[in-house]
């Protein structure tokens, strides 16, 4: 049974979703789709993730980080405990 898309989506817009062929037909032939411009955008900067020694040297580098921040403390005041 194939579905008028037209008429199925007055009735129930869901219904469409059963007949996948009509959905697919109808995408392919949509002025308003073909009219869409369509880009690829990449990133300029790739995310750099250390691998081998480099990432166990970074990981080194934050425990040191983590380590210093600790070890650093917070002087807070009984008034401004929210603060801390």
């Amino acid at each position: 049974m194939r579905l008028n898309p037209n008429a199925t989506s007055l009735v129930d817009p869901f219904a469409m979703l059963l007949d996948l062929d009509s959905v697919v037909f109808a995408m392919e032939h949509s002025e308003r789709l073909s009219r869409l411009r369509s880009r690829i955008y990449r990133p300029l900067d790739k995310p750099l993730i250390p691998k081998g020694k480099a990432a166990l040297k970074a990981l080194s580098d934050l425990a040191d980080f983590d380590r210093m921040v600790d070890d650093a403390g917070l002087e807070c005041d009984a008034d401004d405990a929210q603060a801390c």
